[in-house]
């Protein structure tokens, strides 16, 4: 015989009662896990889409900002190499005796001693803005003060 037919045979032989309350056993399984893998991940994502939509639009004026700095530091006019060394040079003796400057053939060590953090801010957009400079490598740390020590690595224009 299969297991079918002795599903069934044994069915038959349980008093309706029994068949009844079986049968209800079954509709609240089936309830429950309709419930878990159908409604309660649905009503999740429900609950939670405000927060994640809210989240995106922050990310999309973040992502559209940057853009707008991309484009227009693209739309500034490119500057010579010697124009882009005296300018750094200028722009580092701004931050006056905390910081030295190293010029080597294809980059610029800017060394810094104790270098507050809203002056170094300043100084790094500063060094973008009018020598189209960023820094490719920084190796900076914290004072006990809460200034800056380390050094920055800008590459040059060749």
């Amino acid at each position: 015989m299969s297991a079918w037919t002795d599903v069934q045979q044994r069915w038959r032989s349980v008093s309706r009662r029994e068949q009844r309350l079986l049968l209800l056993a079954l509709g609240v399984v089936a309830l429950a896990l309709g419930w878990w893998l159908a409604l309660a991940p649905a009503l999740a994502v429900l609950k939670t889409a405000p927060q994640q939509h809210l989240a995106l639009d922050a990310q999309m004026r973040q992502m559209l900002q940057l853009q707008a700095q991309v484009q227009a530091l693209r739309a500034q006019p490119v500057i010579n190499p010697v124009e882009a060394r005296r300018a750094l040079e200028a722009s580092v003796q701004s931050l006056g005796s905390s910081a030295q400057l190293v010029l080597q053939m294809e980059r610029a060590i800017v060394t810094l001693k104790g270098v507050a953090p809203e002056a170094l801010a300043q100084w790094l957009a500063a060094a973008r803005q009018n020598t189209h400079l960023v820094p490719s490598e920084a190796h900076l740390t914290r004072n006990l003060a809460g200034n800056w020590d380390g050094t920055l690595v800008l590459p040059l224009p060749q």
